[in-house]
């Protein structure tokens, strides 16, 4: 015989029986979770593509032009020494801008795919290992996939200097790969967590890639150290939040890596030439004030893009994925064991702000103090901390979308309205944040791609002059994402673009068109 229902009966539903249309109700909703998190990921994998794909089109521009010819001349090591002796003390950074400028144009142009690679994957696997140390079910991979996706999005296109951040290898070196490095670095710790021989190789880890960060880039050893610090005070064992010293010990060793590689930097005879070249003055009360007004300009200049609102959408459709990855699951799934401090937990979720408050401001002050009262304008740099920025907003996303999905999942009336209105607005709040993404990428796209179809025209002439006896060759300059170009200045003697272009193409000089 078939069971009828009571609502088939026209009779009041009996708590099991809404229970059971709620089920039905549910099994919707996450697969409409799972329609919009396919969206989002699907639009943010094909921006990514793009600007991937435009690495083929990246042409030498700006720093490009040194690095070519120092890395062709001097190799990696000889790089080493002169950004040592006669730069700035990255030594890291003058390594891998010789194995990378190895090859000519080679790597640039691959590195813009391997970016987009190497932190998307970085992502991916400290998003599942966290959700696994918080005992929670896994959401549908779709919705992850859509996290680290549309946070890679925003981070290389939402800002004023896209270009810079994905494409010009110089910076990417120097305020994209750092982030790279450090997230790659927790992935090894967190997975080798699970044996004492591996934790003693990770904890000896942390301390050679601090050494490597320290002298790679300044302004991401300041937000390393700052967050390293704050984690391994809040995991100390005796506040409960940790089981014993292995994350602690992990946070210390990278701290003292950063610590050693920035020292070394700091007093290497390129960084004291440097130093030189801008003599700093006491810092002044007045000095204060308009490191902070930088600062705080440079915050307006991210707030007033709206598009990073997608990286808190995101992270509520994975909390809202975590609660209806399964019947019942959520409440299952709690971790068991002892409780961890409420005060604690309210310390440790509000930490980040004023830490990423700290970072910024460290950052202000280090670009003023380099680059003079326009220092603040120089994008690229906030990328050390716009990394964090964007996974704190997706972490806070993510626990208010569980916290609403909690809500949700409870049979009540007016339940499926309420999950269809907050998927409907959630969810198109991420697919606008994506979709706020096609011009800037389309702008990247159409300037870099006829840039590098007139750059090889050139380049072919400027080979052929060369081929044909010429000493002297014509260069006509072709900017691109705010970067100098030959012939930046007036004056030849201080226009090292143009003299850098020349000792690449084995010249004596550059003459304008």
């Amino acid at each position: 015989m078939s069971r009828t229902t009571t609502s088939e009966r026209g009779e009041t539903p009996l708590p099991g029986d809404e229970a059971e249309t709620d089920t039905l109700g549910g099994n919707r909703f996450r697969r409409a979770l799972s329609g919009v998190g396919l969206l989002v990921a699907v639009g943010s994998g094909a921006l990514l593509a793009v600007g991937a794909f435009l690495g083929l089109y990246v042409r030498p521009t700006s720093d490009d032009w040194c690095a070519l010819w120092k890395a062709r001349d001097m190799g990696p090591f000889g790089l080493v020494s002169d950004f040592y002796n006669t730069q700035n003390g990255r030594v890291t950074n003058a390594f891998l801008s010789g194995v990378i400028y190895a090859d000519d144009m080679l790597g640039p142009k691959l590195l813009p795919a391997f970016l987009v690679v190497a932190l998307g994957g970085a992502l991916f696997l400290l998003a599942r290992a966290a959700l696994r140390a918080l005992g929670r079910p896994q959401p549908p991979a779709v919705l992850l996939v859509a996290a680290v996706g549309l946070i890679e999005a925003l981070l290389f296109f939402a800002g004023t200097r896209a270009y810079q951040v994905l494409l010009w290898a110089p910076a990417t070196i120097s305020h994209t790969l750092p982030s790279v490095i450090g997230l790659w670095a927790v992935v090894v710790a967190v997975l080798a967590a699970r044996s004492p021989r591996a934790r003693i190789a990770a904890v000896v880890t942390a301390v050679l890639i601090g050494m490597a960060i320290g002298t790679l880039s300044e302004p991401f050893t300041m937000v390393a150290g700052i967050s390293a610090a704050a984690v391994g005070l809040l995991c100390l064992p005796r506040l409960g939040w940790a089981k014993d010293w292995y994350v602690s010990l992990w946070c210390a060793a990278a701290c003292v890596g950063l610590a050693g590689g920035l020292a070394l930097l700091y007093t290497s005879p390129g960084a004291k030439w440097r130093r030189a070249q801008v003599p700093k003055e006491p810092l002044t009360l007045s000095e204060v004030g308009e490191i902070v007004h930088d600062w705080w300009r440079m915050w307006q200049t991210i707030t007033d893009q709206w598009a990073y609102a997608g990286a808190l959408a995101v992270g509520v459709l994975l909390g809202l994925g975590l609660v209806f990855a399964g019947p019942s699951r959520d409440r299952a799934a709690a971790p068991a064991g002892r409780r961890r401090p409420r005060g604690l937990m309210i310390v440790a979720a509000l930490l980040p702000l004023p830490l990423l408050a700290l970072a910024s401001l460290g950052v202000a002050y280090g670009l003023r103090s380099g680059y003079g009262v326009t220092g603040w304008t120089y994008a690229r740099t906030w990328t050390n901390f716009l990394v964090p920025m964007l996974l704190i907003l997706c972490a806070y996303g993510t626990w208010a979308g569980h916290r609403l999905g909690r809500v949700l999942l409870a049979p009540r009336p007016g339940v499926r309205v309420a999950r269809a209105v907050t998927l409907l607005a959630v969810g198109g709040l991420a697919v606008a944040s994506a979709i706020a993404l096609v011009r800037p990428v389309y702008s990247t796209t159409t300037g870099t791609v006829a840039r590098g179809v007139a750059w090889d025209r050139q380049n072919a002439q400027i080979r052929a002059d060369i081929a044909n006896g010429a000493t002297e060759v014509t260069y006509r300059p072709m900017h691109i994402g705010w970067l100098a170009e030959p012939f930046f200045t007036k004056v030849y003697a201080r226009d090292w673009a143009a003299q850098c272009a020349a000792r690449y193409y084995e010249v004596d000089r550059l003459n304008r068109p």
